[in-house]
Formats: C-alpha cells, sequence, structure tokens
C-alpha cells in the first residue's frame, strides 16, 4: 500500500523553511544543554551480496542527516554510533557528557527491525526519571512506525514518538518541545504535556503513543504525512554528521571523544551523499514516487561542488556513491550538476579532480543523455548501478531492451563510466533459456561480454510502501513460514525467496546462488587477468594538475602513467576476487534457507499483517499510515442528548 499524497500544493514547505527553522533553534537551544546519541540499528545476519563490503565501508546517509541537522540547530552534543561498527552498544551504558543523554534516536530499515527492538527494549530499562525522550525513525518509521511500540499484554517497552519524515519533522518537533520546555525539566516530561495539550498534533510526520496505567501502549495517533523540503541547498552540510561519528568498538559504552577527522576515511572510506530523490516511473513493486509525494527534488551544482570539496579537504574522502533513485531522471538538473562541477575541474580546482563518484540511473535515461556523458565522465562519475532489472522487458518495462541495455553498456564504456547491472529474478524466468536470452544466466552472460564487472539479482519481495504490497499478501505469495521457521525481516532483502507461486521455490532460491557463481569465479579471475574488463577509456587519466605533472621528472611521469594503466587493467580481477570472497559469505547464510524450502512446508500469508495496536488520525479518522485490516480505534461522537446518562457514555 502506497503512503498516501498530500492535496496538490501542500506536499512541500515553504522554501526557506529549512533554514529558518535552524534559525530558530540556534536561539532555542542556548538556552537547553541538550545531549543525543543516534543509533543506528543494523543486524549484521544481512551481510551478504550485493551489500556486503559496502554496508560496513560507506557511513549510512540517514543518520548522519539527523546528526548534522542536530549540530546545525545548535545542539553539538551529539553522537551518532553504527551499530555496523558497534555491535555490542548498550543505550542503558550510554553516558555523553558525563551524563543519561537527554535523547535516545533510533534509525532503523525494516531488515534490522530485530536490534531496533532490542535498542528500545534495553533503552526502557533506563530508569523513568532518568530516561532520555526515545525517538524512533528511519524507513522502518516511515512505513511502519507501529514497530517501535510494544504490542504484547505485558510489554511496556518503547519508542516516545516515531518520526515517519525527514529531518525537518524532528526539527519542528524539537522546536515544539523546547517551547514549553522548564528549565532542567526531563525532555520526556516536556513531550508528555506537549502530547496530551495537543501540541504535536499539528506537527505532520509524527507516530506518538498513550499508554495505560501499565505502561502498555493502549493506542496510537498518526499527524499524517510529512511535507517535503523540495530545494535540497536548504538541507544542513553533510560535514558535520562525520564529525560526530562514533569509534568502531565491542564494547557497549560511548568512547570519550568521535572519530577524529583524520581516520574518518579509514572506517568510512566511501561517502554516501545525497545529490537527487525521485524518479518519474511509476513501478507497482516501488514506494519511491509516492515517498516523493510524485516530486523530483535536486541539489544545485554548486552545492554539490562544495560538499565535495569540504568532504575531500576535511576527511580525505575522494570516493563517493550518490543515493539518487535516478539521477539521470530529469535532464535539466542533471545538466547543472555535472557541468558545474566539470567546469570547476576544468577551471583548476584540484580536489573535485580527485574525486570518483557512482550513482543509480535507468537504461532509458542513460540513453537519453548519451550526448553528455563526456561530460558526466569529466565531473567524476566512474560508475553507474543500472536499474536493467530484465532486459526482455517481460517483468517490468521502464524503457529497457536488449538492444537498449547494450548499447547503453557501450555508451557509458566508450566515456570511461562502468554500469554495474541491477536484475531481478522472478518466478516465470528460467535459470537458463535454450532460446534468447529470457535465462538468468544468459542475462549474466551476456552484460559480462559488454562489460559489466560487478552485478546484483534480487528476488521480489512485499516492498513496504508500494503498490504490490497489499496484493503480495492477500494473493497468497508471501510466506509467513517456511518448515516451521517464520520469516523474519532480516531475510526481506530480495536475497532470500519468501514470496513466491513457483512449485519448487528452492530451484529460485538455488538459482540466485548459481547466479553469483557463474559471474564470481575462479576461472573468470584467471581470465580477469589477461583479458581483462576494466580496461576502459579514462581509467588510467591523471588527476594532478598539469603544472603539478610538468614539474616531474620523465621517468617519475612514466613511472605514474604505468602505474595507473597496471592498476586499471588488475580492477577487473580484484573485483571478481571480491565477488568470490562475498559469494562464500552469502551461501553461508542462505544455504540453511535452501533446505527449508527444499523439504519444509511452506505456510502463506492470506491476509497483510498489520499492527496489533490501535492506529488513527488526530481527529479519530483512519491514519495516514494505517494498513488494511490493522486495528483501529473507533471514536463515537456522542448525542448531547444522552450527554447527561452516565450509562449511555460508557457504553460508547
Amino acid at each position: 500500500m502506497e503512503l498516501p499524497v498530500r492535496a496538490r500544493g501542500d506536499q512541500a514547505l515553504p522554501a526557506g523553511a529549512m533554514l529558518d527553522i535552524r534559525q530558530r533553534l540556534r536561539q532555542l537551544a542556548a538556552r537547553h544543554d541538550l545531549t543525543t546519541v543516534i543509533a543506528c540499528a543494523f543486524d549484521h545476519r544481512t551481510r551478504i551480496l550485493p551489500f556486503i563490503y559496502a554496508d560496513l565501508k560507506m557511513a549510512p546517509a540517514g543518520v548522519r542527516a539527523i546528526g548534522s541537522a542536530l549540530v546545525d540547530s545548535g545542539f553539538e552534543k551529539t553522537r551518532i554510533v553504527l551499530q555496523q561498527w558497534n555491535q555490542n552498544f548498550l543505550p542503558t551504558h550510554m553516558r555523553l557528557d558525563g551524563r543519561i543523554p537527554d535523547m535516545f534516536l533510533v534509525s532503523s530499515m525494516h531488515l534490522h527491525t530485530a536490534e531496533c527492538r532490542k535498542l528500545l527494549q534495553d533503552v526502557s530499562r533506563i530508569d523513568p526519571q532518568h530516561r532520555p525522550l526515545v525517538i524512533a525513525g528511519g524507513p522502518l518509521g516511515v512505513y511502519e512506525p507501529w514497530q517501535a511500540f510494544s504490542a504484547e499484554p505485558g510489554e511496556t517497552w518503547g519508542a516516545d514518538v516515531a518520526v515517519t519524515g525527514e529531518e525537518y519533522v524532528l526539527l519542528e518537533l524539537l522546536e515544539v518541545l523546547l517551547s514549553m520546555r522548564g528549565d532542567g525539566e526531563p525532555m520526556r516530561d516536556a513531550f508528555a504535556r506537549a502530547r496530551d495539550d495537543g501540541a504535536l498534533d499539528a506537527v505532520p510526520g509524527l507516530v506518538y503513543r498513550h499508554t495505560n496505567d501499565a505502561g502498555e501502549t493502549e493506542e496510537l495517533v498518526d499527524t499524517g504525512i510529512q511535507r517535503l523540503v523540495t530545494n535540497l541547498d536548504e538541507l544542513p552540510s553533510p560535514v558535520h554528521g562525520y564529525r560526530l561519528l562514533e569509534p568502531p568498538s565491542k564494547s557497549s559504552k560511548l568512547a570519550q571523544h568521535a572519530i577524529p577527522a583524520n581516520r574518518v576515511r579509514y572506517h568510512s572510506s566511501v561517502a554516501s551523499m545525497v545529490m537527487t530523490f525521485g524518479c518519474k516511473f511509476r513501478c507497482s513493486y516501488c514506494p519511491i514516487p509516492a515517498y516523493n509525494q510524485r516530486l523530483y527534488r535536486a541539489k544545485s551544482g554548486e552545492r554539490v561542488a562544495e560538499e565535495f570539496t569540504s568532504l575531500r579537504a576535511e576527511f580525505g574522502i575522494s570516493t563517493f556513491f550518490s543515493t539518487d533513485d535516478n539521477f539521470f531522471n530529469d535532464e535539466q538538473r542533471t545538466l547543472e550538476i555535472v557541468e558545474t562541477v566539470a567546469r570547476k575541474i576544468d577551471g583548476g580546482a584540484r580536489s573535485l579532480r580527485k574525486i570518483r563518484w557512482a550513482t543509480e540511473a535507468t537504461v532509458h535515461d542513460t540513453i537519453k543523455l548519451q550526448d553528455h556523458l563526456p561530460t558526466i565522465r569529466k565531473a567524476g562519475m566512474v560508475a553507474v548501478w543500472l536499474g536493467v532489472e530484465d532486459i526482455t522487458a517481460s517483468l517490468v518495462r521502464k524503457g529497457q531492451s536488449e538492444d537498449k541495455t547494450l548499447e547503453a553498456f557501450r555508451l557509458l564504456r566508450q566515456n570511461g563510466i562502468f554500469p554495474v547491472p541491477m536484475l531481478m529474478h522472478h518466478d516465470e524466468q528460467p535459470l537458463l533459456s535454450l532460446k534468447g536470452n529470457y535465462g538468468l544466466l544468459n542475462q549474466l552472460r551476456l552484460l559480462r561480454k559488454s562489460g559489466a564487472l560487478y552485478m546484483q539479482a534480487l528476488m521480489l519481495v512485499p516492498a513496504r510502501g508500494s503498490k504490490l504490497y497489499q496484493e503480495t499478501y492477500t494473493s497468497g505469495m508471501a510466506y509467513e513460514s517456511v518448515d516451521g521457521v517464520p520469516v523474519e525481516p532480516h531475510i526481506s532483502d530480495g536475497s532470500y525467496v519468501i514470496a513466491s507461486r513457483h512449485p519448487r521455490p528452492w530451484l529460485k532460491q538455488l538459482n540466485l546462488l548459481l547466479a553469483y557463481a557463474y559471474f564470481f569465479n575462479p576461472l573468470r579471475f584467471l581470465l580477469a587477468l589477461v583479458w581483462s574488463k576494466s580496461r576502459i577509456p579514462l581509467i588510467d587519466a591523471e588527476t594532478s594538475p598539469p603544472e603539478e605533472i610538468e614539474q616531474m621528472s620523465i621517468w617519475k611521469r612514466a613511472r605514474r602513467r604505468i602505474g595507473r594503466t597496471v592498476a586499471g587493467h588488475f580492477i577487473d580481477a580484484a573485483v571478481q576476487a571480491f565477488g568470490m570472497w562475498g559469494l562464500f559469505h552469502t551461501f553461508r547464510r542462505t544455504i540453511g534457507w535452501f533446505f527449508h524450502l527444499l523439504g519444509g512446508r511452506i505456510v502463506r500469508y492470506s491476509e497483510t499483517p498489520a499492527n496489533r495496536v490501535p492506529l488513527r488520525g488526530v481527529a479519530g479518522d483512519r491514519a495516514a499510515h494505517q494498513l488494511p485490516g490493522s486495528a483501529e480505534l473507533v471514536v463515537l461522537q456522542i448525542p448531547s442528548a444522552c450527554e447527561s446518562d452516565g450509562e449511555t457514555r460508557k457504553a460508547a
């Protein structure tokens, strides 16, 4: 079920709203000495292809964005804890500035629900008089905010409030609370007064709870769908977030200081950064268009160049991944970004010469921008994750076909950009087809031959916030358990078969393993040492300024050029070695699920999993985040003639 779209003209915040609220909060923050810990929940059982390595070496953009927003609003005593690096972290042991933090924020994806709940359960063990204000967020908050609250009788753990939107929603919440907070008053007490007075109901993008006398969750109140910041230049600098990262540790406590700036790149060698949000396509399995209120949002080229430069200068990071939904979505905005960066490089911007970055796009839009690919490469782009899905377009049509996919590969490689195909395996697709390229291995063979160094192949799974989400469950396609083993959140990333109508679903699970083994194997590694697919134009391009090169001796220049050429040649073999290492971990984690599918009984859903805690809108109407079949609190309007009748009111 997609998120509802706000009324036309009411989807976006007024221009400058993000800047204004941070300015107002700086004035409030000066009167409140607050400390904040932000935790990113992470389940280490999810460490498999195609996401392995990036999950540890790229600090997530979401928690960094929240941290940046808080620091830029005057809350400098903030720390970001990544469970990727701090697996043993416990909120009950955290101390910042020598005390229990005033606020504890948890960000989570659905994949990491189990770890998110553990964090929330642990922080709930802190004595209520000293417990921080607990705020949940991230994709889990956006699509399933009820997951942040206990639902079982006798359980009292849970967040105080879930943020179902972006940074602005959190800042607006804080503005309301700090405007009401007394000197030295616990943030939870200020929150409780604001909640009971109805002051939170005017902040779109929140879900908060009411509890009974025993502390159990009685009902949830949804304040509606967030409004969006459309000019992404208004967002605070990502530099702030990198200054807040907790050092990797096996301890359950916080370190005295965050990671020093000169050590950040050793832990987060790749920096994720936001350039654009939104996509023109309306794929039924994708929640992106509805989340963005059908809007396309972007940063300016000047802002992107500034972020590249500042992150490189302060932390030494030179490799970036732009978290775009479809970077080539809007030709005008794409060109404004890349032309600005390329122009600065031509103008002698030394730090930008060292920048290398990748992003996501579609085959259709890549071909549409073919005349501008030289400029895009000059701006530093070295790889594009292409949403190929299925080159025969039998599963989904996004303007791709076999000929167009191969043409996009040719154009990208010709201009020095590596294409990385993203494929979707589905019930009707065989592992191998004798005619045509319908089979999964047929397509991988064709894409490898066309120059793919890396790839990802995933199964379709129920995607929260998508059009197909409800139908996947009500049609009986989604599994509830297999061989007595329940389908847990950590296996819902597409690497496990958890929704299929195929009579032998174990075959689909095996196909995924065989696909990776076909693409990453010792034979390909040996062949890559000789016939490298990474030998493309500009692979050995010089990144130092011409005047610096001229000052080098002839021998030094020759050694430098040879070194770059050799390094470029062996990239293919290095990727093969990495892929085999990732395949080993993927095999050991997923082979058990294969055997469950092979011999176990499959129990299928007949209805959409729903929250058991009643969820309502602020006026007692249907909540914006309500799923079909969920518990709802029905509010009855009592006729005025019965107001004096206590028994009638009690019955109502």
